[in-house]
């Protein structure tokens, strides 16, 4: 696997990687939500952040990070491509960049949770809601 800058035109494979993700970890979600949620990622979240994208040998994204600052605003791995050490990856590659992270996650999502714990984060705080104000609440983190 190789990490590299995200181009415009990965767009459209992270957002399907994004959307299939979600459908596998984000149990919480309603399809509803996904849909709504879409038109923004792609709009709004995804061309606001540096990303960096973990690809292949072929140079196919098997997953992404996106940071503002210092502060992980996404990351989200092909399903079928996690277990492989690639969030592990693209978590040391901008801890290179910014050295100490943040990051809120949902508290429904307890894969992302032990995922961030076994690599080093600690809680700092809770959110009884998302940033939109939706009831799924966010624990925030720090390495």
């Amino acid at each position: 696997m190789h990490i590299r800058p995200r181009v415009t035109l990965d767009n459209p494979q992270l957002l399907d990687i994004w959307v299939r993700s979600v459908r596998a970890t984000h149990d919480f979600l309603a399809e509803g939500d996904i849909e709504d949620l879409y038109p923004q990622v792609r709009d709004a979240y995804l061309p606001a952040v540096e990303v960096w994208v973990s690809v292949d040998d072929s140079d196919r994204p098997a997953g992404f990070i996106g940071l503002n600052d210092s502060h992980v605003e996404m990351l989200f791995i092909d399903p079928e491509r996690r277990g492989q050490g690639i969030g592990t990856q693209l978590l040391d590659h901008v801890r290179t960049l910014r050295g100490a992270l943040t990051v809120d996650v949902n508290e429904q999502n307890p894969q992302a949770v032990g995922f961030y714990r076994h690599y080093g984060f600690h809680q700092t705080g809770r959110s009884p809601t998302d940033s939109q104000g939706r009831p799924f609440p966010l624990l925030h983190m720090s390495l």
